[in-house]
């Protein structure tokens, strides 16, 4: 059952391939800002995803947040996310990244259910 208060938390170590200068949105050696989102991403769907039906799933619709700090390769990255509302198929959460103690970045997101095989039957 969807109940507000669902998190999880996401981990990933910072390496060559999710720095700003791989991804395109800088040209430091840093974690891009496009994958700290990802990950605040990853946590919000999963953190619903054992509670949903059959043949359900979430997609993203919005994601807004703060990046305050950089985070080096090889330093490890946690992101957590935390059901705050759900209003019909629209789930509203809190998200965090945190690399050991340290806020880098925090925000609103919202994702939607949808039946997985009508999603993909409109592209």
């Amino acid at each position: 059952m969807i109940k507000e208060g669902l998190s999880h938390t996401s981990v990933l170590t910072v390496n060559e391939k999710n720095t700003a200068i791989a991804l395109g949105s800088g040209d430091m050696p840093v974690l891009a800002t496009p994958a700290m989102m990802a990950l605040m991403e990853n946590a919000a769907m999963l953190s619903v995803a054992p509670e949903l039906p059959d043949g359900s799933t979430t997609v993203g619709g919005h994601i807004a947040s703060s990046h305050l700090k950089p985070s080096p390769v090889g330093a490890e990255v946690s992101a957590t996310a935390e059901l705050t509302k759900i209003d019909g198929r629209k789930l509203f959460f809190h998200v965090s990244a945190h690399q050991g103690d340290t806020l880098i970045g925090e925000g609103e997101h919202l994702r939607f259910i949808v039946d997985r095989d009508r999603f993909l039957s409109k592209l």
